[in-house]
């Protein structure tokens, strides 16, 4: 049973249990007040009642900012630093709101009405509007009493136990199969798993399969079995197997892009499109081969497509293809030499053409220039911003 779950500022899953805490999904625990020493100064209650990290970006001076609950005082850190003034009384910063709190997590506008926080005692969720500073009371009775609460990837979950149970921030309705074993989700424990015991790869020794971002910014990157969202680095990162979003894809991809709501997954001659709905949904009839769908055959190294256009550029070996997705049947109209070869994965964004090749990339202004080069330009690193590798 946990006491409290947060993200700090940097997205690192902080678990607090009694007088320690757990600093990501793996890992020994360490005191609690090793890392945020003024929790015990007072009156060394040794343990976190409720923390959530506070979402309100017109107010530079909260945004991101870690709050801690314990009976009736708080504490706000940001940077592993105690901001002046505190600790206060709760009330102070959340009138409203009671003390000895069971949980609390943000909620950001567009999730929730507001930007908010919901504070959980009991079957009761005070609903606190960060703005008008206004609380609203919901009794849930049919959600268990939550001992933590946190925001995982636009998700909600409530922990009870070593279980947890997701819902859905305004309604408090539950859907799908709930309650769920943590052990096999968030954290990692013997005989239990679920894709978290992949291990990031220091930045040196990065290899991708597949970079791609959909129409509403979404950006996965893909690597053997797993995949891993990119923009959800103030949530952590977290990978999944590939299967669990695209369950028909079963070893690995060698190229992916999005086009029209849709992502086209590419793994040897066959081509996997599925909708970008709420869940990804196979279109009836796929897999396609390369040839049936994209007009080309022969094994695909990479694949983009540029923001607003209706092209894909298909790379094999030393050539680039481009392909009309508007036309029917969809065929080439152009094919490149390149001044490259080997490509691991390619991504077309407002900075450029990013081509990876182990661990280095190499940036092209746009598929003109790229089409133009006869020398390669000189490689650049890849960094933890780009794929979330470790430094």
């Amino acid at each position: 049973t946990f006491d409290a779950i947060t993200p700090d500022e940097k997205g690192n899953m902080l678990f607090f249990k009694g007088s320690h805490l757990w600093t990501g999904y793996r890992g020994p625990a360490q005191p609690s007040n090793e890392s945020f020493k003024e929790l015990d100064d007072l009156h060394n209650i040794g343990h976190v009642d409720a923390a959530f990290r506070m979402h309100n970006p017109e107010n530079p001076d909260d945004h991101d900012h870690i709050y801690f609950f314990q009976d009736d005082k708080m504490f706000s850190y940001y940077n592993h630093t105690l901001e002046d003034g505190y600790p206060k009384e709760i009330q102070e910063d959340f009138p409203g709101i009671p003390t000895h709190l069971d949980a609390a997590v943000e909620c950001p506008k567009g999730e929730c009405i507001a930007d908010s926080v919901l504070f959980f005692k009991g079957n009761d969720v005070h609903v606190y509007d960060v703005s008008t500073k206004t609380v609203k009371t919901k009794t849930w009775s049919h959600l268990p009493v939550c001992t933590s609460a946190t925001r995982w990837l636009e998700h909600y979950y409530c922990f009870h136990g070593h279980n947890f149970t997701r819902f859905h921030p305004v309604s408090g309705e539950v859907s799908g199969d709930y309650p769920k074993d943590a052990r096999r989700y968030f954290m990692t424990c013997p005989n239990f798993g679920h894709g978290g015991h992949y291990k990031v790869r220091k930045c040196s020794e990065a290899k991708i399969d597949a970079i791609a971002t959909d129409d509403a910014g979404k950006s996965y990157i893909f690597a053997g079995p797993i995949y891993m969202r990119l923009d959800t680095h103030r949530d952590g990162l977290h990978a999944f197997p590939i299967t669990k979003a695209w369950k028909e894809v079963t070893s690995g991809v060698d190229a992916v892009f999005f086009y029209t709501n849709k992502i086209y997954l590419i793994k040897g001659d066959q081509v996997y499109i599925y909708k970008t709905a709420a869940h990804y949904t196979l279109i009836e009839g796929y897999p396609k081969t390369l040839k049936e769908e994209l007009g080309i055959e022969g094994h695909v190294d990479a694949a983009f497509v540029c923001p607003n256009e209706h092209t894909v550029h298909v790379i094999q070996g030393q050539t680039m293809r481009a392909v009309d997705l508007t036309a029917t049947p969809r065929a080439e109209t152009q094919v490149v030499p390149m001044p490259l070869s080997d490509i691991d994965a390619a991504r077309c964004s407002a900075e450029g053409i990013h081509l990876f090749k182990g661990s280095q990339y190499y940036n092209y202004e746009s598929p003109m220039m790229l089409a133009l080069s006869k020398i390669a330009p000189v490689p650049q690193n890849i960094t933890k911003a780009m794929i979330g590798c470790e430094e």
